[in-house]
C-alpha cells in the first residue's frame, strides 16, 4: 500500500515513537493524580514533554503548554475561551472547520467575524486581512492550508495587525514540517496536532500560549490540584487540563519532537523535492493542480471536473493508493478556489520517489481512461 493521506494523519511513525508509547502503556498510572511513586514518575515525564515542546517551538513557558487530544480541541480552547460577546475577530477563507465552526457558534452569541479572501494567486490576502483587522480583538489564521499547502507570511501578518490584537494560529499542517519560533513570530496561541507532521499518536495535541493569552476554561473537572475548590484552578496548566491526560499519546508527542529535532530541515527539503516532482508530473499530463511546491507535502488537484471521490476510489481499488477526496473540512477554501471537491495527495518524509512515480503512472492511466 502507498499511503498519501498524511495530512489527515501520519501513516508512518519512527520506531522511537512507537516504543515510547508502548512503554507508557505498560506504566499503568495516572500522572499527577496520586502520591505514589509510579504516578509521580509519570507526572515527571509529562513535564519533561512540556519542556521538550517548549524548546522545539521556542515557547515562553512549559506551564503554558496545554495538552489536548488534538488540534481541534486546542483551537476550541483558544477561540471559545478567549472571545466574548462584542468582540471582533478576523479569520480567512482558507481555514479548516476546527476554526470556522467555533467562530460560527460565537457569531450567534454576539461576536463579529470577518473573513479575509484569497488574492489572485490563491494566497491568503495579507493586505486585506490587515485592513480588516483594525480594531479586531483577535486574528485566527492557519499556518498552512490543509487543502493546497499555501502558507501565509505569519511575520508579515503579525507586523500588519494592531499590537493589541491576539494572534491565534492553527498549526495542524505546519507543525513538524517547518521551524516555528513561537516567540519570534509573536504568536499568542498555537494549536498543535500531534498525529500529523509531529509523527505522534492519534489523541495527542497541544495549545501553546503567550504570557498575555489567558482563556477561560471550556471544560471542567478534576485536575489533581485544589480538589477542595469547585472552580478550576487559576494557574496553568491545570486551569485548562480537566480530566485524565492521555499519557501514552503525550509521551509519543515528546518522542516525535525529539526525532524531528535533528531532521526537520532534511525532511523539509525532501518534501519540497517530492511535491515538486508530483506537481510537475500531474501538470504534464493535463491535470488541474491547485498547489505549488511546498514543504508540507500537500498536492491538491482535479481531473477534468470528474468527481474527486471517483478518482480517489479508483486509486484505492485498482492501485492500492490512499488519498483523500472532497472538501477536506475546509468549505470556504473550496468556494474561493471554485472547487466542488479536490483529490489531495499528502506526503510524509517516509514516502519515496518511487512511490511518487508509481502514483503518477496510476494517474496517467486514469487520465487516459484506462
Amino acid at each position: 500500500m502507498i499511503y498519501f493521506d498524511n495530512a489527515a494523519t501520519s501513516g508512518h511513525r519512527p520506531e522511537s515513537v512507537i516504543s515510547a508509547a508502548a512503554a507508557a502503556m505498560r506504566a499503568g498510572a495516572n500522572p499527577g493524580r496520586s502520591g505514589h511513586s509510579l504516578s509521580l514518575a509519570c507526572a515527571e515525564r509529562v513535564y519533561c514533554v512540556r519542556k521538550i515542546l517548549q524548546e522545539f517551538f521556542c515557547a515562553p513557558s512549559a506551564e503554558r503548554i496545554i495538552f489536548t487530544k488534538n488540534c481541534t480541541e486546542a483551537l476550541n480552547i483558544a477561540i471559545l475561551g478567549m472571545l466574548r460577546e462584542g468582540d471582533k475577530v478576523v479569520t480567512t477563507v482558507a481555514e479548516h472547520n476546527s476554526v470556522l465552526r467555533p467562530l460560527k457558534f460565537l457569531e450567534g452569541r454576539g461576536v463579529t467575524v470577518r473573513y479575509a479572501p484569497l488574492d489572485k494567486h490563491g494566497n491568503i490576502n495579507v493586505k486585506q486581512l490587515a485592513r480588516m483587522a483594525e480594531g479586531a480583538d483577535a486574528v485566527v489564521i492557519t499556518l498552512a492550508s490543509n487543502v493546497t499547502g499555501v502558507a501565509p507570511d505569519i511575520c508579515a501578518v503579525k507586523h500588519a495587525i494592531p499590537p493589541q490584537t491576539m494572534l491565534i494560529c492553527d498549526g495542524a499542517q505546519a507543525c513538524g514540517h517547518e521551524k516555528i519560533d513561537f516567540t519570534a513570530l509573536g504568536i499568542d496561541a498555537l494549536a498543535v496536532a500531534g498525529h500529523k507532521g509531529m509523527l505522534a499518536l492519534q489523541g495527542s495535541g497541544a495549545l501553546i500560549m503567550s504570557e498575555r493569552f489567558n482563556p477561560r476554561p471550556v471544560m471542567f473537572g478534576g485536575t489533581g490540584s485544589e480538589s477542595y475548590n469547585l472552580s478550576m484552578p487559576d494557574f496553568y496548566p491545570d486551569r485548562l487540563e480537566a480530566g485524565t491526560l492521555n499519557y501514552p499519546a503525550i509521551i509519543s508527542l515528546g518522542e516525535g519532537a525529539l526525532w524531528l529535532k535533528t531532521r526537520l530541515y532534511e525532511n523539509r527539503d525532501r518534501l519540497v523535492y517530492l511535491t515538486d516532482l508530483l506537481i510537475n508530473g500531474l501538470t504534464d499530463m493535463g491535470v488541474n493542480v491547485y498547489s505549488r511546491t511546498n514543504s508540507y507535502g500537500i498536492v491538491a488537484f482535479d481531473v477534468s471536473k470528474r468527481p474527486s471521490e471517483q478518482i480517489a476510489e479508483r486509486l484505492s481499488r485498482d492501485y492500492n493508493i490512499c488519498v483523500r477526496a472532497g472538501l477536506h473540512c475546509a468549505p470556504l477554501m473550496h468556494c474561493a478556489l471554485g472547487s466542488s471537491g479536490l483529490v489531495r495527495a499528502s506526503l510524509s518524509p517516509f514516502n519515496t520517489q518511487g512511490e511518487v512515480q508509481y502514483f503518477l503512472k496510476a494517474m496517467g492511466e486514469i487520465v487516459d481512461g484506462r
